[in-house]
């Protein structure tokens, strides 16, 4: 499998490979090779799908066969070449293999920028700041000026900003909020305030929040399906029930809690990050008292407060755990007042519950429509 962005003849060229054929997109439009111009590139696939744009304009798709959705790569990420040109596959580019000159900046990879310094990359030769300069791009922040200086550079920065590339505000310059605490600079007042992480409280973040015993549950899932319930814990008879809910909505997961006073905003993550494109999706939802901790393919997604008062700690869902929606003739929207529209569509397996090292055994005969995921059910 390959995904690769390439200059073939003035156009910009992808060309990606699932495993199966290799799909190519082109702009229509050629871009300007004499270096006066900076151009926009945005390439990329969502599932089999393959989508190309340059400066914004011509955007080309192109589906790879159908079930050939994930890109499997277990090298590192090159940029400009790779270390051994005789390594690229014969049909990831038109020609002989070349690398390339010129200049590139802002390179951002599923939504994190890639840094491209001459210490940042793990190998490679000639990096450097496309202007000649070490002042290079957008090195200092908050609308700071660089100037070269014989030992290196220095920012200029405007009112209000200090720091050696004016990263911080005058405010904060000698803080006192601690624990990764965020400064908040209040200019009117000339003082400054601290938000603390979910954990620790005090003025300047400095006292520890400790936590009863989380509760916990995880799973894997997969269905090509947009919206869908993938558990409910809790009964589900009345209003005032507590429960945890996970699901899909548009696409995206969504976690629910009610502890027993109210029905907290909804824990939805970024819309960019698609949960029904057919792959195994590993999920960890974990409580402690009001703080909610979302994990999906093991990474943290979500961590709020949902109470900081913490009126209501404990989730007693009654030792009732539905999975994928509810017993016939009971509406998965009716029962979740509108949360979740529909049953989960879509395979579930290994599940957890709380601290539980043995899976819980998802059998045909305990519930509606539920299958263990390792069949082809």
């Amino acid at each position: 499998d390959f995904l690769c962005i390439s200059l073939v003849n003035g156009f910009i060229q992808l060309r990606y490979n699932l495993g199966e054929k290799t799909i190519i997109l082109q702009t229509f439009q050629k871009v300007c090779t004499n270096g006066s111009i900076w151009h926009s590139l945005k390439a990329g696939r969502v599932g089999n799908e393959g989508y190309l744009d340059l400066d914004g304009v011509n955007i080309t798709h192109h589906k790879a066969s159908p079930g050939m959705n994930a890109l499997d790569t277990h090298t590192d990420f090159f940029v400009g070449g790779v270390s051994s040109l005789n390594l690229v596959n014969s049909m990831a580019v038109e020609n002989e293999p070349t690398g390339f000159t010129g200049c590139i900046r802002e390179v951002i990879i599923n939504n994190r920028e890639l840094k491209l310094t001459v210490t940042d990359p793990t190998g490679g030769a000639n990096v450097g700041d496309c202007d000649g300069t070490v002042c290079g791009y957008a090195v200092c922040k908050n609308n700071g000026t660089c100037q070269v200086e014989n030992s290196g550079f220095s920012c200029s920065c405007p009112h209000g900003w200090t720091g050696s590339t004016c990263e911080q505000s005058i405010h904060c310059s000698q803080h006192r909020c601690g624990s990764q605490a965020l400064c908040i600079p209040q200019p009117t007042s000339f003082s400054y305030s601290c938000m603390c992480a979910l954990g620790w409280s005090g003025k300047y973040c400095d006292s520890k929040i400790h936590f009863f015993i989380a509760n916990r549950i995880s799973l894997n899932f997969t269905t090509n399906q947009s919206e869908g319930l993938i558990v409910w814990m809790g009964k589900g008879e009345d209003e005032d029930n507590d429960f945890l809910a996970i699901g899909l909505a548009n696409g995206t997961l969504k976690v629910v809690i009610n502890l027993g006073e109210r029905i907290s905003v909804p824990l939805i993550h970024s819309n960019y990050f698609s949960c029904c494109d057919e792959r195994w999706h590993f999920v960890t939802v974990v409580q402690n008292q009001t703080c909610i901790k979302v994990y999906l393919d093991e990474e943290l997604i979500l961590f709020e407060d949902i109470d900081p008062h913490r009126k209501y700690t404990a989730l007693n869902y009654g030792g009732i755990c539905y999975f994928g929606g509810f017993e016939i003739g009971r509406e998965v929207n009716t029962v979740t007042t509108g949360l979740f529209h529909k049953e989960f569509i879509g395979k579930i397996k290994d599940v957890v519950l709380f601290q539980d090292s043995k899976k819980i055994q998802l059998m045909k005969a305990e519930g509606y429509n539920v299958y263990n995921g390792n069949y082809r059910n």
